[in-house]
């Protein structure tokens, strides 16, 4: 049997020899504290969950003592002392990773602290066909030339997109291409090294979540705690699989839906999206779409944590009441706070799970169908 190849082997450059001296830090931007951890480690953190590594990481010269300490029990870390352009940084980590050449590089500025995972994926299918993929974003307001202090002439902005990082390229070529460059001392991305060396660059839809940190006022602190609730409510049917919490529970009737119908779960999905101001769970995941057709909610909870992680956010506690006449909740009540626990990626200790019944009053005192009210905190990273 024909085994599928491995996925290619992509390492990661983050950007942060700068002195970011416009955001009114009293130390380099990179390293100042953003939502409660240094502006890099955000960025550091999320490649290592992908699986990104090495992570190879630009920094100013003397410093590395604050860099160690700011990208701490990050596995995969290297740093190597950036040059007087970012172009000749990036040259400088590109170089630092010939003794084990990757066959992918991300390119990534430690000024942009947030990664949506969705961002990585669409780079990754389109360096299957192209020599580098960028995130971009469509330029929304109109545009004019300046003539001094006068405006000039308007410009397109149907021609033009936000460029962002990160950008994802063929490593050798990427390396060949700024040992190659003679443009200008400082080119503003790697896109640009890449283009002048005739590599291909698709154009990936970006994130607003990519924004840059630039000045005092992107420094200002989020609400230490936010607070969301969620309710939910599933019929019960023949035939049907019951699954609460994530638990399979043993009953002669299960939750109707499109996906696995797990009432709990959905109800804790649209608490943290509250808190978040993030919609709730038909936004993110429509009943039209046929791709949810029996989905395991879990994923729909991943998703729902991983928008918090990227606000700043992670979890506080959760807590939740499961309305219902049957099945008893006691004897599952531990399996389900540890299958919570492990999704949110929290302790156990984190999660409450509560039932009740309504004196058999209304449709869950008939039996007819499962509620659940869920409330959570998210405390800012």
């Amino acid at each position: 049997m024909n085994q599928a190849p491995p996925p290619p082997r992509t390492a990661a450059v983050i950007v942060a020899a700068g002195q970011g001296l416009r955001a009114g830090q009293p130390l380099p931007k990179q390293f100042a504290l953003w939502r409660g951890k240094p502006v890099v480690r955000h960025s550091a953190e999320a490649l290592a969950r992908a699986g990104i590594a090495p992570i190879v990481v630009a920094i100013p010269a003397g410093a590395d003592a604050i860099a160690s300490d700011a990208l701490k029990g990050i596995p995969h870390i290297r740093f190597v002392t950036g040059g007087e352009t970012r172009q000749q940084s990036v040259r400088l980590a590109l170089e630092a990773l010939e003794d084990s050449p990757p066959e992918r590089v991300l390119i990534h500025d430690a000024a942009r602290p947030r990664l949506p995972v969705d961002v990585f994926s669409r780079l990754e299918v389109a360096l299957n066909t192209l020599d580098g993929a960028i995130p971009v974003l469509p330029v929304v307001d109109s545009l004019t030339h300046a003539e001094g202090s006068l405006m000039g002439a308007p410009a397109r902005r149907d021609d033009l997109r936000r460029v962002q990082t990160p950008q994802a390229f063929h490593y050798a070529s990427l390396l060949a291409a700024h040992r190659a460059w003679q443009g200008p001392p400082d080119a503003g991305d790697d896109a640009q090294v890449a283009r002048a060396a005739g590599m291909e660059i698709a154009l990936v839809e970006g994130d607003e979540a990519l924004h840059k940190l630039t000045f005092a006022t992107d420094f200002q602190s989020v609400p230490p705690v936010r607070i969301g609730t969620g309710y939910d409510v599933h019929r019960l049917a023949d035939g049907e699989e019951l699954w609460l919490c994530g638990v399979k529970i043993d009953h002669p009737r299960g939750l109707a839906g499109h996906s696995d119908a797990d009432v709990a779960i959905h109800a804790l999905v649209d608490a943290i999206l509250g808190a978040i101001g993030a919609g709730d769970i038909g936004s993110h995941f429509p009943p039209s779409d046929p791709q949810w057709r029996g989905a395991a909610s879990e994923q729909f909870l991943q998703h729902a944590v991983t928008l918090a992680n990227e606000a700043g956010y992670g979890i506080g506690n959760v807590d939740l009441t499961i309305i219902c006449e049957a099945p008893k909740i006691g004897p599952h009540r531990e399996a389900m706070r540890v299958r919570l626990a492990a999704i949110l990626g929290t302790a156990e200790s984190a999660v409450s799970i509560k039932a009740t019944t309504t004196e058999r009053l209304g449709f869950t005192g008939r039996e007819e169908g499962i509620a659940c009210q869920a409330a959570v905190s998210l405390i800012a990273n």
